[in-house]
């Protein structure tokens, strides 16, 4: 078979028609601009890999499965399908080739580890907390221990008063 090259603008046609796409697929695009799928999904990993090295983009693999994507992959899923509801979130799903349990695994996971990160921040602020916790009970009893104080010097003072009135 005789390979056919395309023109660099043909390719960023397709690629754009390809990534603006809605819910048309991959292959009802393939064939309206008369391609294989198989060479529209190579021209598509070839530009998601281009992107992630420029750091750009973080691209969903739909070949790759689940089980391997980084973490990365799996945050810009969770941010792609975020505010997605019921049908369309279905929709999305069975076009990255992953199910809702998964998204919500991944969800929780990333909440548990954003929970345990800490920052020397975080642990600057924390420390300062419990020295200014500890600084405010140490002030309440002092603050009871001279009040104590200080009756037992008014009552002292009174007692002596009274003795004094006696002894005239």
């Amino acid at each position: 078979m005789k390979r056919q090259n395309y023109s660099t603008e043909f390719k960023a046609l397709a690629l754009n028609k390809a990534q603006t796409r809605g819910d048309q697929t991959l292959q009802a695009i393939a064939s309206d601009l008369n391609l294989s799928l198989g060479t529209l999904k190579g021209w598509l990993q070839q530009q998601n890999k281009e992107l992630a090295l420029s750091g750009l983009h973080t691209p969903l693999l739909e070949q790759q499965p689940t089980k391997t994507w980084s973490a990365e992959q799996r945050l810009a899923a969770l941010i792609e399908s975020y505010g997605l509801k019921d049908q369309a979130l279905h929709a999305w799903c069975r076009e990255k080739g992953l199910f809702e349990h998964q998204l919500r695994q991944w969800h929780q996971e990333f909440c548990k580890t954003s929970k345990a990160a800490t920052t020397p921040a975080d642990t600057a602020l924390r420390q300062a907390r419990h020295k200014n916790e500890q600084l405010e009970r140490e002030l309440r009893r002092k603050d009871k221990a001279l009040a104590e104080a200080a009756a037992l010097l008014v009552l002292q003072k009174k007692f002596q008063a009274l003795w004094e009135g006696e002894e005239k």
